[in-house]
């Protein structure tokens, strides 16, 4: 019995040391970030208030349209492809939105949002599924003519939105002790993450994204899903314009101007693979919130925007360098 109790005990430290060698902890990666920031924050910053209830939902309302985007774009990255039209999308739609109100009213105005987000992704999405044009340059070409429309249409003037209906359900009210804002987030998070978990839809999305040959070969049409996913990405930036636009009661050609680079590495933080084929909606809220964090911790250490934005542009290298193939 002794000498089973004496070989039993090195077998085990084999098999932990097994268990240990075979864990990825590069798929746990942003929860430990996180946690590791969440915790650096709360002690080094406790007494500049960091941890009050008005604080942390402050950063949820400030990192609620990266999140929401980021969810979409877990879709987009998960299909192998990348948008970098994002950003634009959402000036224009917040401008497009706030100049049908003014002139047709609210109702109008959520459908041209919401079309002009459609149009985007449509359009990304037909010159890459159909013409096999690489979404890099279709969605940064694309960056370029939303951008610039939405200062045309508007001789680079804000447009102002009056409406406290929309105001107040698109992001400056309420619902309860809750901001409108987290609402929408919670939502985009819960029905993404559905969406790419639970139905076929998503499974087409990760397949498509893990091999494309192979998909196809079992039935998937891949022009499809790569159409799809761009669309939705465009009606999400759309969306998220919407939301830019009552937040801040206006729509201008400067919301969401340089969001794709965000957005991307809270995907990419959240464990999607930038080769495709893998994909997290919670993890790329995590990354998401994390940047969030990051920014607000920086604000109330007194650090300037010009820092703030070497240390955001280290935080997309490090999610590059994190990211590998399957």
């Amino acid at each position: 019995m002794t000498t089973e109790r004496a070989i039993s005990v090195p077998l085990r430290r084999v098999r932990l040391l097994r268990a240990f060698r075979g864990f990825d902890w590069r798929q746990y990666i942003v929860y430990i970030a996180f946690a590791l920031v969440f915790l650096y924050f709360s002690i080094t910053l406790h007494d500049s208030g960091f941890l009050t209830s008005t604080n942390l939902l402050n950063i949820l309302r400030a990192t609620a349209t990266i999140s929401i985007m980021a969810v979409a774009m877990s879709f987009v990255i998960g299909a192998a492809q990348i948008d970098l039209s994002v950003g634009a999308t959402a000036g224009l739609a917040s401008v497009t939105t706030a100049m049908t109100i003014q002139d047709h009213g609210i109702a109008a105005g959520i459908a041209v949002g919401l079309l002009t987000g459609v149009v985007v992704g449509a359009i990304n999405g037909a010159l890459v599924a159909v013409f096999a044009i690489p979404s890099f340059l279709v969605t940064l070409g694309m960056l370029g003519v939303a951008h610039g429309t939405a200062m045309w249409v508007t001789n680079t003037e804000p447009q102002p939105i009056l409406n406290d209906t929309y105001n107040e359900a698109f992001g400056s009210g309420d619902l309860g002790p809750i901001p409108s804002l987290v609402v929408w987030t919670l939502a985009a998070v819960a029905i993404g993450h559905v969406v790419l978990r639970k139905t076929s839809y998503g499974r087409r999305v990760l397949a498509t994204g893990g091999n494309a040959i192979a998909a196809r070969f079992s039935g998937v049409d891949t022009r499809r899903i790569t159409f799809l996913v761009l669309t939705l990405m465009g009606l999400t930036a759309g969306i998220a314009g919407m939301l830019y636009a009552g937040r801040l009661q206006s729509g201008r050609f400067q919301w969401g101007e340089g969001d794709e680079l965000s957005v991307i590495a809270a995907v990419i933080l959240g464990g999607t693979s930038l080769f495709g084929g893998r994909a997290s909606v919670i993890g790329s809220l995590l990354g998401s919130v994390m940047i969030g964090l990051i920014n607000n911790g920086l604000i109330l250490a007194g650090l300037e925007s010009s820092q703030q934005e070497i240390v955001r542009g280290g935080i997309i290298v490090v999610a590059v360098a994190l990211a590998r193939r399957k």
